[in-house]
């Protein structure tokens, strides 16, 4: 067993698919972008200000966001997992 465990410790181990790098860096900068894009539009047409007065408006946009990062990476990850290859067990 010890033998076993030293010969699979002495393999190089692979960096993670090109692919999955790619998307999760297009995901970061995207999300950068659209932070960016919804930061100027609220500066410049405040029209949020009627909904965040009250405490409940805070939350829901809280919550809106959250769900949209949420809903971004289970999409990345829906469309990066392929399924032919069983999940590695070191």
């Amino acid at each position: 067993m010890t033998k076993k465990l030293m010969d699979r410790s002495g393999k190089r181990h692979e960096f993670a698919d090109p692919t999955l790098i790619v998307t999760t860096a297009t995901l970061v900068v995207s999300l950068v972008i659209a932070a960016i894009v919804a930061s100027v539009g609220i500066a410049r047409a405040d029209t949020l200000a009627p909904i965040v007065q009250g405490n409940g408006g805070r939350v829901v946009l809280a919550v809106l966001l959250g769900l949209l990062i949420a809903g971004m990476g289970c999409l990345t990850a829906a469309v990066v997992r392929d399924g032919t290859h069983p999940p590695r067990r070191d």
